[in-house]
């Protein structure tokens, strides 16, 4: 059993998952927030990855990190068939979940909490930093592990760009589909089961999360209203 997959696919996932974090905090609050012109498409555009089929998605990364794109030709960096591939297709394919998920948690955020800190002459950065931000941490916690997941996940946009190459390139679902091709059944099922049981446990902490956010709520309404 090789197991250069699956150690690749931690670290391909990890560093997605903190470009998810800054990223989608960023877009999510702009998303939440502000009010601009082009709100519509960008938002659209942002979430064209959830139903895109991968080789679409793969097929744009190509034109931008390709020949003739601007990362390429002018600042001379090429990326195509290296891990950091790999890597840029999983924030591509994670970031939407993220993004809904934490601008959901901010369009919770009472205002009065944001008015009441503005008052107290707290800047813009110190309203985000100590106000929503910690009242919105439900979304971002379940954006983030939602998002971390699809990007462990993610095949057929890494296999465009960064293709299939062990030992460099190949995650865990890629060795998966090479496992099953070579009729290395055993291997195939060791990944699977890996993979699964690592998806399992993102969806029960977010359902627990869920749950347990949904508890207190009912206990303070119950609290209120005995008063």
């Amino acid at each position: 059993m090789n197991w250069s997959p699956f150690v690749l696919s931690i670290q391909v996932t990890a560093i997605a998952s903190a470009g998810i974090l800054v990223i989608g905090l960023a877009l999510a609050y702009l998303l939440a927030e502000r009010e601009f012109r082009g709100k519509l498409v960008l938002e659209t555009v942002l979430n064209l990855p959830l139903i895109l089929p991968p080789t679409v998605v793969g097929y744009f990364l190509l034109l931008a990190l390709g020949r003739g794109s601007f990362l390429r030709e002018v600042l001379q960096v090429d990326l195509l068939f290296t891990w950091q591939a790999a890597t840029i297709a999983s924030v591509v394919v994670g970031l939407p979940l993220m993004i809904q998920s934490a601008r959901a948690g901010f369009e919770e955020v009472d205002v009065e909490a944001q008015d009441a800190a503005r008052v107290d002459g707290a800047n813009a950065w110190q309203i985000i930093w100590y106000v929503t931000i910690p009242l919105a941490w439900r979304g971002i916690v379940a954006g983030l592990a939602l998002g971390s997941a699809r990007a462990l996940g993610e095949f057929g946009a890494t296999l465009m760009i960064a293709g299939n190459i062990p030992g460099r390139t190949q995650t865990m679902p890629l060795a998966i589909y090479d496992a099953i091709q070579a009729r290395r059944y055993d291997d195939a099922g060791v990944l699977v089961i890996i993979t699964t049981l690592f998806a399992f446990s993102v969806l029960w902490g977010v359902q627990r999360l869920n749950g347990v956010y949904k508890q207190r709520g009912l206990r303070l309404r119950k609290r209120s209203g005995s008063a």
